[in-house]
């Protein structure tokens, strides 16, 4: 056993619409955490209190939560109500990350580019926010992730039916506006940026069906940019990461224009963990194995 990190928990499935991606990313994690010999055990918090890891005994806890009462700050703050060390961000960057609205409003104040957006309601006036942000434009929920509910609307009578969309997973939505360029993701591991990895989707559409369950998704890593470029796009993703007060890992997602300029569109506190997952993906071309990535996460486990 690798005694160092005593009884540990992966905290996986739970309540939110992500259960299913963060029940593929714990069911990697927990098996890559016995085969290294570390007393790992599942814990899904939908069918659990979380308040029963102290009962039990656990030292430690790997968070493989995805969305709401998970990668929102409310596992994390119970976690330090108790006094276990667990993996990722804290609170606070936790539930801001878990808001993209705030998130950008950090972001913005910190010098990290990112697209312009509004936050719009049932009420709103369509052909204003069309006007304002430009179509076509994304309409999403502004606190979950896996791009569920999101739709890229390309004319203003799509607008009710987007946000109608996006309201059944959030009532806050937000329009944000369409960057065209490629796609790029930044994982962290610690205080050090991975590899990039360039994201090359069927009809460049990165949604949810694309993410987690097609073939047909292109990753590129190396990710084919000037070693030059991608180290300053790098440096700006610890940038954000700090901004926010990230820690342990995260992954950001970005928008690279044709001019080389860059957009951030979101950061990731608890990272997919799945076959698709580009976390691991960026880890390998940095020369550290599935295995290597988890335990050095669980290494970086903290409390507050």
């Amino acid at each position: 056993m690798s005694a160092g990190y005593g009884k540990v928990a992966v905290l996986f499935g739970g309540r939110s619409a992500e259960r299913e991606v963060s029940l593929m990313s714990g069911g990697n994690v927990l098996k890559a955490l016995q085969e290294a010999g570390v007393d790992a055990h599942a814990f899904d918090p939908a069918e659990r209190s979380v308040f029963e890891l102290k009962r039990d005994g656990f030292d430690r806890v790997f968070i493989a939560l995805h969305g709401g009462h998970g990668e929102d700050g409310t596992v994390q703050g119970a976690l330090e109500l108790m006094g276990i060390p667990y993996t990722g961000s804290g609170v606070m960057a936790s539930a801001l990350a878990m808001d993209k609205v705030r998130t950008k409003m950090v972001w913005a104040a910190a010098g990290i580019p990112t697209p312009r957006y509004e936050v719009i309601d049932a009420g709103g006036d369509w052909a204003g926010v069309a006007g304002r942000l430009g179509l076509p434009l994304i309409v999403k929920p502004a606190r979950d992730g896996s791009s569920i509910g999101l739709t890229k609307v390309g004319c203003v009578e799509d607008l009710p039916a987007a946000f109608a969309l996006a309201a059944k997973h959030d009532p806050f939505v937000m329009a944000e506006e369409f960057i065209a360029g490629d796609e790029f993701t930044a994982g962290f591991l610690g205080d050090r940026a991975l590899p990039l990895i360039r994201i090359e989707a069927p009809q460049g559409n990165y949604d949810y069906q694309n993410k987690y369950f097609s073939d047909d998704t292109k990753y590129h890593c190396p990710c084919g940019l000037p070693e030059v470029e991608e180290l300053r796009i790098r440096e700006l993703v610890m940038k954000g990461a700090r901004a926010l007060g990230c820690a342990g890992w995260g992954r950001a997602d970005l928008i690279r224009r044709a001019d080389g300029s860059v957009q951030f569109l979101e950061m990731n506190t608890s990272p997919g963990m799945t076959g698709h997952s580009l976390v691991p993906m960026a880890a390998r071309e940095a020369g550290l194995s599935f295995r290597d990535l988890v335990l050095r996460i669980l290494e970086l486990a903290h409390v507050g």
